[in-house]
């Protein structure tokens, strides 16, 4: 799978929903902008919890989204390596398949 490709048709869709329910998604874009923003972790930290939920999810776009996310915010591919090993602790043989579609994700978004 090419993950650049994924995250453009995730991208896309959204768009497609959100000009059907603009409301509804106004609203849920301002909720995850204020847990982001709010707090005490910090937003590296937050993303990092939010591909834990997706792989053990198995929700391949989310997990494009978060690991642009953590790109973006600096993360390595060791740490993403911790948070999808306990991710795979926590979900079993399936999070483990999306952990590794998940690690392939990072490794191309990194080149």
């Amino acid at each position: 799978m090419d993950w650049h490709e994924k995250l453009g048709e995730t991208r896309k869709n959204l768009r497609n929903l959100n000009g059907a329910i603009p409301d509804t998604a106004q609203a849920f874009g301002a909720f995850g902008k204020a847990v982001k923003q709010g707090g005490v972790l910090e937003f590296k930290q937050k993303e990092f919890v939010a591909l834990g939920i997706a792989v053990a999810m198995r929700c391949e776009d989310c997990i494009a989204l978060h690991v642009e996310a953590l790109v973006k915010s600096g993360a390595s591919r060791a740490e993403v390596g911790d948070v999808l090993a306990m991710s795979i602790q926590m979900g079993g043989g399936p999070a483990m398949m999306y952990a590794a579609k998940a690690m392939v994700c990072f490794d191309q978004m990194t080149r």
